[in-house]
């Protein structure tokens, strides 16, 4: 029997919800992935299945203070992916994010963007946050246009290792101002169609 999760935000395709033992699955086999893996600039995971479900459940009984880590699911139930916020600074009011479609039927659908709006909206809005950051690979210019599309601009490059990042910031009253613009204009263009 599938457990029921809290549901935390809800976008237009995705909802993001509590982690729940049944993900294990689908994190297990995405965390293996060598083409996801490349996308966080690591290695896929080399433990077995049974060694990845008792750290998984240890870790879900034992959240760490500060990091939050949901599901990503479609308005149907189905588990697509993850997202997080974690490295919270109380003192600075930040946090970095991290998100993740491993479900390759919902790439390039705008269900990441979807989901990282939902998130964005949920940190803002039930935390104290002021700036948001994450990392992406210089190269993974899809990423850095889902992460420009919802409001993250560029604040430098630099090399870690043998990877080359892009950090990227949102703080909390762009994302508002944001928001507040979409909704204009969604209202405009409904007065355009209505009026003559």
């Amino acid at each position: 029997m599938v457990e029921q999760a809290r549901v935390v935000a809800e976008g237009r395709l995705v909802r993001l919800r509590e982690k729940r033992p049944e993900d294990v699955v689908n994190d297990y086999a995405w965390r293996t992935d060598p083409e996801l893996a490349a996308f966080d600039a690591t290695y896929p995971l080399a433990i077995s299945f049974k060694q990845f479900k008792a750290e998984y459940d240890f870790e879900l009984n034992n959240p760490g203070l500060n990091r939050r880590r949901f599901a990503i699911e479609t308005l149907d139930g189905e588990h697509i992916g993850n997202c997080s916020y974690f490295n919270v600074d109380e003192v600075n009011k930040q946090a970095e994010v991290g998100i993740q479609i491993g479900n390759r039927a919902y790439w390039g659908r705008h269900y990441g963007r979807d989901a990282l709006t939902a998130l964005l909206k949920h940190i803002f809005t039930t935390t104290d946050i002021e700036r948001v950051y994450l990392h992406t690979l210089d190269w993974n210019i899809r990423a850095q246009r889902c992460f420009a599309a919802c409001g993250f601009r560029e604040c430098r490059r630099f090399t870690q290792g043998r990877h080359r990042f892009v950090l990227m910031e949102i703080r909390r009253q762009e994302f508002f101002d944001r928001l507040a613009a979409e909704v204009g204009l969604k209202s405009d263009s409904r007065r355009q169609q209505v009026d003559p």
